[in-house]
C-alpha cells in the first residue's frame, strides 16, 4: 500500500447566506481523511469567491479548525459586488494537510452579488391579546425591483424553558416546545405591519427584520450550455434588536349563549343555567352573577371559579324575576367582562 497523503476530506455541506453586505459562510469539519482514518489535531482552511467566468480568488487562508466541529466564516463584500444588478457569486471552502495540499475543493455555496435592498429601520414590537404586533418604516429605497422586497422577522426565543418529559396527566395532549428560532415571511404589501400569533404568554422574545427579495438566475449546465433558472436571495442587513415579554395581562372573552331554564316546582325550585364555553388557553373557570330588577349585581357562584359551562341555582322565591350574567377568569385572576343577561320568572305554583 503507498502511505497516505493525509489529504482532509472535502467539505459537502458548505452554506452561504448574504445580509446587507456580509456573507456568513457554514460548514461541517470532515473527521477522517481521504483513506478513511481519523483526522488528528487542528486542520486548515482556506476560502475563495468565484465571480461567473473568473477564477476563484482567495479571501481567507489562515483559518483552522479541530476534525468534526463547526466552521466558519464572515467576510464583507468588497464595494464593487456590493453594488449593481444582482448576479451570482459562489465560495468553497478548501481543506489542506501540513504540506499544503488538498483533495479539492467543496462544495459550491451561492449567493447573489449586487446592490442588497435598504435595511429595515424603526423596528418596534407590542404585545396584544392576539399576538405581538410588529411594526416598521414602511418603503424600500433602490429601484423598483428593491421596493417589491418582502420582509423576514427572525424571532428568538430568550426565554427556552427546561427538557421534562410529559406527566401521565398530560399525555400526548402537552404542547410541544417551542423553537429557539422561527422566521416569518411578509409580503411586499405589509405596509410596515405584522401579527406574529404564534407567540406563547409568559415568554420573552427578541426580534430582528431585513428586506429580502427572491432574483431568478439564468446558469449554464454542462458542456451542452443550456440555461437553467435558479433563485437565489438578496437579503438587506438585519435590523437592530427589539425584545419583548409577552405578559398576559388580558382578560378572557365574555362568555356567549348563557340561557337560564327554571326546573322543579315549590320548595325544589331552582334555575340552571349553562353557557357556551371559552376556549382561551389559560382559562381558570366562570363566575355567575344575579340582580333582581334594577338591583346590583351580586355574586352567587364560590370564590372558586366554576370549572365548566353551567350552575344550579337552588336559592330562588316563587313569584320573583332574575337576571344573570356570567364572567371568565384566567390563571392570573384576571376576569373579564359579563356576558349578556339571561332573565327568568319563577313560577308562584
Amino acid at each position: 500500500m503507498p502511505p497516505s497523503l493525509k489529504l482532509p476530506a472535502p467539505v459537502t455541506d458548505l452554506s452561504a447566506a448574504r445580509a446587507g453586505e456580509q456573507i456568513s459562510l457554514a460548514w461541517t469539519m470532515p473527521k477522517k481523511n481521504t483513506d478513511k482514518l481519523l483526522l488528528k489535531g487542528n486542520v486548515a482552511v482556506r476560502v475563495c469567491r468565484k465571480k461567473e467566468g473568473g477564477a476563484c480568488a482567495l479571501v481567507a487562508s489562515d483559518l483552522e479548525f479541530a476534525p468534526g466541529a463547526g466552521g466558519a466564516f464572515t467576510e464583507t463584500l468588497p464595494p464593487a459586488l456590493a453594488a449593481g444588478a444582482p448576479r451570482k457569486l459562489a465560495y468553497f471552502v478548501e481543506l489542506t494537510n501540513r504540506n499544503g495540499r488538498s483533495a479539492g475543493l467543496s462544495n459550491a455555496a451561492m449567493v447573489l452579488a449586487g446592490e442588497a435592498p435598504a435595511g429595515v429601520a424603526n423596528l418596534t414590537a407590542e404585545v396584544r391579546k392576539d399576538g405581538i404586533v410588529l411594526r416598521w418604516t414602511p418603503g424600500a429605497s433602490g429601484g423598483p425591483v428593491l421596493q417589491q422586497a418582502s420582509i423576514r422577522l427572525h424571532r428568538k426565543l430568550l426565554t427556552p424553558a427546561p427538557e421534562a418529559k410529559p406527566t401521565a396527566q398530560q399525555g400526548l395532549l402537552a404542547p410541544p416546545p417551542e423553537p429557539l428560532e422561527q422566521n416569518l415571511l411578509v409580503g411586499a404589501n405589509a405596509h410596515g405591519r405584522a401579527l406574529d400569533k404564534a407567540i406563547r404568554f409568559g415568554q420573552t422574545y427578541e426580534y430582528r427584520a431585513q428586506r429580502v427579495m427572491r432574483v431568478n438566475i439564468s446558469t449554464k449546465k454542462g458542456d451542452a450550455r443550456t440555461d437553467e433558472d435558479m433563485t437565489l436571495e438578496l437579503a438587506g442587513p438585519l435590523s437592530e434588536p427589539v425584545r419583548v415579554e409577552a405578559k398576559d395581562v388580558f382578560p378572557p372573552d365574555a362568555p356567549t349563549g348563557l340561557a337560564a331554564v327554571a326546573t322543579g316546582a315549590g320548595a325544589e325550585t331552582a334555575i340552571d343555567l349553562s353557557w357556551q364555553p371559552n376556549t382561551e388557553a389559560d382559562l381558570s373557570g366562570y363566575a355567575v352573577y344575579r340582580r333582581e330588577g334594577s338591583e346590583n349585581w351580586q355574586r352567587i357562584s364560590p370564590a372558586q371559579p366554576l370549572a365548566g359551562p353551567a350552575f344550579h341555582d337552588a336559592h330562588v322565591e316563587p313569584g320573583r324575576i332574575y337576571s344573570y350574567a356570567v364572567t371568565a377568569i384566567d390563571l392570573g385572576g384576571h376576569e373579564g367582562e359579563r356576558s349578556a343577561e339571561a332573565e327568568e320568572t319563577v313560577s308562584n305554583q
